[in-house]
């Protein structure tokens, strides 16, 4: 279960960064009039939804990842 914690912690780590610094740069190329605290704040809901989807994948692959993969035949 430790495996399945520490890739959610990864993935939800990841989605943040990679939508605040998106978010960011879409701002500082005048894309988007969002400010840094907006940003901060409008990214953290594609990380919220990565964490909903790893609680719905240990439901459809392997529950001990956070992937919506097909469990692995050995």
């Amino acid at each position: 279960m430790r495996k399945f914690w520490t890739d959610l912690a990864e993935r939800t780590v990841a989605t943040y960064v990679v939508a605040l610094l998106g978010l960011l740069l879409a701002d500082g190329v005048d894309l988007a009039s969002i400010g840094t605290l907006r940003a901060a704040t409008v990214a953290a809901l594609p990380a919220a939804l990565t964490v909903i989807k790893s609680a719905v994948a240990t439901f459809v692959g392997d529950p001990t990842s956070a992937a919506i993969l097909p469990k692995q035949r050995l």
